[in-house]
């Protein structure tokens, strides 16, 4: 606001410069005709001025008045108040901005080049198993993350979230991005592998608590090279990396433990963005990823449940032993209140026990729909903002959104019995999930779901393993 009068008052003053010049350019006509100021009038209303602005006045009180001492006065005038107007540019460009908002809070310099925002996302789980799931009911921290990215001039930005949920610190993301244009930047560090749709998809947006079985058979975070963009508008994305290789589900280990890289890549298309029309928010891609991987324990996958319990696992002493190939076509489609997400992942990795060896392929799919029953957007990240937040006593109630999901994953027979044991690892599980999420306001959500999963095998002497059925329930703060 400040600024502003600021801005008025000199533009008023340079206007008054400009009549006084004109005047007394024409003082000699005016004195003739006896109309008009008189040029000690004149010398007395700029003398007004200086002492307003604060240039210091060119000629000694008592000196003769003439018009070239009356122009080099108003000269002096005129760039005093330039020089007071480009200072006060600088100081709008040097004064940095605070903003708090509940994305969180930023701090970002006056031109804009530099910023950095803090975030931060927290979720509290409630979870409780039915007989014979094998595992036992619990309260847990599952999520703790602060966030601090921004910008660092206009090509570099970066981001770094480290996790404190759980018995040690690690960190989730540590990266920086290169950005040449909007259809091509570089991201060095590590970050979620560009393979599956739900993999990238924020753990704060996700419609059921867990994520789906098919996400079990690809890649999480890795630690690596992208290049990445968008073009035409937005309609078309792509992401391509050579990474140190994460194991199916998992993130990378700190370093690479096989000395082998591993390659992935993504093209989504949304051929109808913008467009207004019923299949606007359809969008469809594939992602896939080719390497080696060389070696035992941690280099071999275990697959769990939604529940988080392990239903397959390789026996001890299996290796990989070579070239690991997963692929993953994908699709959404969000239209007003009502969302769909679907996706298939395979996933091959060739194994060695001994003498034995076999390539052993493993599949999943899994379809997720949504619907906001207050009637807020669907979209791929959840219920951005409800239409009225939650407010006892004033009408708003948050948005409702009610989930249903179902899943498969399955181990084919190249697995059983040399690689893993039928009597400790089912060959198939299908599960699904019914779930109501409660959006308070954009920052506090609270999740309800019930999970169910049944096997094919997995118990002693061929049975099928126990059926898993569960309650989670789920705080979320996000911002």
């Amino acid at each position: 606001m400040h600024d502003r009068i600021a801005a008025r008052t000199v533009l008023s003053a340079r206007a008054r410069l400009v009549g006084a010049i004109a005047l007394v350019l024409s003082a000699p006509a005016l004195a003739q005709t006896q109309t008009g100021p008189t040029l000690e009038e004149l010398a007395r209303r700029l003398q007004a001025l200086e002492q307003r602005y604060g240039a210091a006045s060119t000629d000694a009180d008592g000196q003769p008045l003439d018009l070239q001492a009356l122009d080099r006065r108003l000269r002096a005038l005129e760039r005093n108040l330039a020089l007071q107007e480009e200072a006060r540019q600088d100081r709008g460009r040097e004064a940095a901005v605070v903003s708090v908002s509940d994305k969180g809070a930023a701090l970002r310099s006056g031109d804009g080049d530099h910023e950095i925002r803090i975030r931060g996302l927290l979720q509290g789980d409630g979870r409780f198993f039915g007989g014979g799931a094998g595992a036992n009911d619990t309260f847990l921290l599952r999520t703790a993350r602060p966030t601090l990215e921004g910008t660092l001039g206009r090509w570099i930005g970066f981001r770094f979230t480290p996790e404190f949920a759980g018995d040690s610190a690690s960190i989730v993301d540590a990266y920086a991005d290169l950005r040449f244009s909007p259809a091509a930047t570089v991201r060095v560090g590590k970050f979620t592998s560009p393979v599956g749709l739900e993999r990238l998809q924020s753990s704060s947006s996700l419609a059921a608590v867990e994520r789906a079985l098919a996400s079990e058979l690809l890649p999480n975070r890795d630690i690596g090279v992208q290049l990445q963009g968008e073009a035409a508008g937005g309609r078309l994305s792509y992401a391509l990396g050579v990474f140190n290789g994460a194991v199916d589900g998992r993130d990378a280990a700190t370093t690479n433990p096989d000395d082998e890289f591993e390659y992935a890549g993504r093209l989504f298309l949304e051929p109808l963005k913008g467009s207004g029309g019923f299949w606007a928010g359809l969008g469809f891609g594939i992602g896939a990823s080719t390497g080696e991987a060389r070696g035992a324990g941690n280099l071999l996958p275990r697959y769990r449940t939604p529940g988080q319990q392990t239903f397959f696992a390789y026996r001890a002493g299996v290796e990989g032993d070579g070239r690991r190939r997963r692929w993953s076509p994908q699709a959404w489609f969000h239209r007003g209140p009502f969302g769909l997400q679907a996706e298939y992942a395979s996933s091959r990795q060739e194994v060695r026990l001994d003498a034995a060896a076999a390539e052993v392929e493993a599949t999943a799919w899994q379809a997720t729909l949504s619907w906001v029953l207050t009637g807020e957007d669907a979209g791929y990240r959840g219920v951005a903002r409800p239409s009225r937040p939650f407010a006892p006593g004033r009408g708003g109630w948050g948005a409702w959104e009610l989930v249903a999901r179902y899943g498969r994953l399955e181990v084919d027979q190249a697995a059983f019995p040399v690689f893993a044991d039928p009597d400790a690892s089912a060959r198939r599980a299908a599960g699904w999930t019914a779930g109501v999420n409660w959006y308070l306001n954009s920052n506090l959500k609270l999740v309800v779901n019930y999970l169910h999963t049944g096997f094919e095998g997995g118990a002693a002497g061929g049975a099928d393993r126990a059926d898993e059925k569960a309650v989670f329930t789920r705080l979320q703060v996000a911002f």
